[in-house]
């Protein structure tokens, strides 16, 4: 299970929060398997990764797990914000697009 669990005026996300001196980061194969389940099922979790030398903090989808784990953050490509308030500023419409996919109204026969 994530790190973290929030819901933002209404809007229910995970996160997974991570730490990288450079590129690499350390991801469990569990924590791989539970987001692309979670993803998988129109659920909304990220992996939020802070550079330390640099203070930027990193954003990825939570279904790039396996690729975060195997080539780090250069070989997925995320959102770089210069703080945490300025990514969530960005995440709010990330949320909201996610939302409204996952309750459209299914077709009618």
């Amino acid at each position: 299970m994530p790190d973290v669990h929030a819901v933002w005026d209404g809007l229910p996300f995970w996160f997974e929060l991570k730490v990288t001196k450079s590129n690499a980061l350390s991801i469990s194969p569990h924590q791989i398997a539970w987001h692309m389940a979670y993803c998988s099922r129109g659920g909304a979790s990220f992996f939020l990764v802070k550079r330390s030398s640099t203070r930027e903090v990193l954003l990825f989808g939570g279904e790039n797990g396996a690729a975060l784990a195997d080539g780090g953050c250069s070989v997925v490509q995320g959102q770089v914000f210069k703080d945490v308030g300025s990514m969530f500023c960005a995440l709010r419409p990330l949320l909201v697009d996610k939302m409204s996919c996952a309750l459209r109204p299914a077709p009618l026969p």
